[in-house]
């Protein structure tokens, strides 16, 4: 026995030295690349963005996917902390030229980034747990419609003319700090991404779990199920909060606007793509659909594409989105449960793939094991005692 618990933790000790190797050649070859390529590349745009993209999709999954509460506020919680970063990071002599139409606004101060971008994620954490009272008492379609109708409600009040000294009413929010390098974003995402994957294999983590196998079992072997969704659905927020700061600083200039239901249907669907439940599908399923929707077919909008003397026919703009959306079907259908399902990334499932060998830490299950709630609730009530 001890020999088996000796040979797993060298095993993980092993995959974790493997995995910050990898990250520190993907940051190194970031660095390089920007020393190479004119920061205007496109490359950059799909990297910064998919970074993004990728924090969030992670803070929607770990509700959808890790504990079983389907919301649809994502876009909401974006929007408070963009506003939030920006506001409070727009230079003083700045504010007059950006609030030129309330004297100035209300703000009168400036805080250093990090403490901005933190200060992001804790005003949507606040939100949600003030939506969250009333809210988490629904289930299911409930819950989604009205995180959804939240987010909606957010989106105006945020271009009510009576808060535009804070919010600067429907007016751009700009002048403000935004990041210089692609590892920039890359650094701050894998920050929080590795922070959520802590919790998710912490004793919260498998009671977010036991909740979304069976919420009976976990409520039987003790957890309390209000205050573990509550906790999730803050934490979430918050981390969707930080996501809209670094969006902020992406796009130079933030509206309420830009924050409709379309941004949360596409987060979503990148949930979906990568996998309900896992983490790396979903980071991977977030630059493959920024790289997708913003880079590779871009192409298929130009009406004039020749090969050589041959004209191609169909080709308009507008057409991307057509062969986009075709494309997205055949992953969903080939792929019902996301390319990675619920799993994750790992070297000894590359190793397994390829030497066709079963993974080794598989079990089977039997008969006399029992259901996958009822073990996950009672393993995070041990944890917890």
């Amino acid at each position: 026995m001890n020999t088996l618990t000796n040979t797993l933790t060298a095993s993980k000790k092993k995959n974790l030295i493997i995995g910050f190797i990898l990250l520190a050649l993907l940051f190194g070859v970031i660095a390089i690349l920007e020393q190479i390529l004119p920061r205007t590349s496109m490359l950059f745009t799909v990297l910064k963005k998919g970074a993004i993209y990728a924090l969030v999709a992670v803070s929607m999954n770990l509700l959808n996917g890790f504990t079983g509460l389907f919301s649809l506020g994502q876009a909401g919680f974006m929007l408070i902390g963009a506003y939030t970063y920006a506001i409070f990071t727009i230079p003083q002599d700045q504010r007059a030229a950006v609030y030129q139409y309330y004297d100035g606004g209300i703000i009168q101060f400036t805080l250093p980034l990090p403490v901005a971008i933190i200060l992001a994620g804790c005003a949507a954490a606040l939100f949600a747990f003030l939506i969250g009272l009333p809210v988490l008492k629904l289930k299911s379609d409930y819950l989604a419609i009205a995180t959804l109708g939240f987010a909606e409600i957010i989106r105006a009040i945020f271009q009510w003319d009576k808060l535009g000294a804070i919010t600067n009413g429907s007016n751009l929010l700009r002048k403000y700090p935004v990041f210089k390098s692609t590892l920039f974003p890359f650094a701050v995402a894998g920050i929080c991404i590795a922070l959520i994957l802590l919790l998710i294999n912490s004793t919260y983590g498998r009671a977010f779990k036991a909740i979304r196998d069976d919420e009976v079992a976990a409520e039987a072997m003790g957890i309390n199920l209000a205050h573990h969704k509550r906790l999730a659905f803050i934490i979430s927020s918050f981390f969707a909060g930080i996501s809209g700061a670094l969006l902020a600083m992406f796009q130079t200039t933030i509206q309420a606007s830009q924050f409709k239901s379309a941004m949360t249907y596409e987060i979503l669907l990148i949930v979906v793509i990568g996998g309900i439940g896992s983490v790396t599908g979903s980071c991977i399923s977030s630059f493959l659909f920024i790289a997708c929707s913003e880079w590779w077919l871009r192409f298929l909008d130009n009406a004039n594409l020749f090969i050589g003397n041959f004209h191609v026919p169909l080709l308009r703009p507008g057409f991307r989105k057509v062969v986009f959306s075709i494309v997205i079907m055949a992953i969903v259908l080939f792929y019902q449960k996301g390319i990675m399902g619920d799993k994750e990334f790992s070297i000894a499932r590359i190793k397994a793939f390829f030497l066709g060998l079963p993974s080794p830490f598989a079990k089977k299950k039997t008969a006399s094991q029992p259901t996958q709630g009822q073990d996950t609730a009672t393993q995070a009530v041990k944890e917890d005692k």
